[in-house]
């Protein structure tokens, strides 16, 4: 009898050990909801001098949060250097040889990140993601991580989105912080037919999305063409960027692209850095139990644009 109760107990206290761990994984891995804490990433966007001095001047108590029509009860906002950024730079492995000249500007933007950021590269490429360097506060290292792409159509991915979903699952285990991906990619997600590749069709594209907002990640992305469709297809290029725009849009992100081609990424980095230290981390209680779609609606008396994710799915 003795035997059986310590084989019991030992028993118990190894089901309580997984449960914790699985709860602890959960809370991780997704916005937390009903009656807990969400936390959302709202960069501020000036459109010109006089917008830049506002956004210089914000507070903490100048931020108010509904889900629906509810006011929810925030419970922190931290400002850019209480937040260090966790960024996943993502490449899609068929882009034109042309984006290899912008690979050290790609570089300087990680290794300049504020101290305490943590950094993730890798590449969509055949068999989707390629993690050149998991994440680590060490960014000599991960911009050392990065290679010229391979720029042949035998290196594309399924779609871009199969490989910021799996990226996604890798920001569970990080501690909080600004959470952002960086998507250099062409968007266009032809996986299932180029009918099924608009924006408002693409199955990948939805998915990455719900899955951006339930963990509370925010998706930047930078248009390049690939050497494939959206080098020579003027639709192409409309369902490509359409798709970017949108998975920013709905995160709360932002999608840079001018044209069908690109020059260069100095611009565009420029304007990125611009809104990064203007970020601003808010986690509020929210008061909804239900299940289905909860839009969020961020506002400021101040007059300047926020840009936030939409909303979540707590499922």
């Amino acid at each position: 009898m003795k035997r059986h109760k310590s084989i019991s107990h030992f028993l118990m206290i190894a089901l309580l050990c997984i449960g914790a761990g699985e709860a602890i994984a959960q809370s991780k891995s997704r916005v937390k909801s009903s009656g807990q804490d969400v936390t959302i990433l709202v960069t501020v966007h000036p459109h010109n001098d006089r917008t830049r001095e506002i956004a210089d001047t914000l507070q903490p108590d100048d931020f108010a949060v509904r889900e629906g029509d509810r006011p929810q009860k925030i419970i922190s906002v931290k400002r850019p250097s209480e937040a260090p950024p966790m960024v996943a730079v993502l490449i899609q492995d068929d882009l034109v040889s042309q984006v290899n000249n912008e690979i050290r500007g790609l570089k300087d933007f990680i290794r300049n990140l504020p101290q305490g950021s943590r950094v993730m590269t890798g590449y969509l490429t055949v068999g989707d993601l390629k993690v050149a360097q998991e994440f680590t506060d060490d960014r000599q290292r991960a911009a050392e991580s990065l290679r010229i792409v391979r720029g042949s159509e035998s290196s594309a991915p399924f779609n871009p989105y199969t490989g910021v979903i799996a990226t996604l699952r890798r920001f569970d285990l990080q501690p909080e912080g600004r959470r952002i991906i960086l998507l250099i990619s062409d968007g266009l997600d032809a996986s299932r037919g180029f009918r099924s590749a608009s924006p408002s069709l693409s199955l990948d594209l939805d998915r990455a999305m719900r899955e951006s907002q339930r963990r509370g990640v925010s998706v930047f992305t930078f248009y390049a063409p690939s050497v494939g469709l959206t080098s020579f297809s003027r639709m192409a290029v409309n369902f490509g960027q359409g798709s970017l725009n949108r998975i920013a849009d709905e995160t709360g992100g932002d999608a840079f692209f001018s044209g069908t081609s690109f020059v260069s990424f100095d611009p565009y980095f420029r304007e990125l850095n611009e809104l990064m230290s203007r970020q601003w981390m808010i986690t509020y209680r929210s008061s909804n139990t239900g299940s289905g779609f909860r839009k969020i609606k961020v506002t400021t008396e101040q007059d300047v644009h926020l840009h936030y994710p939409q909303g979540y799915d707590p499922r």
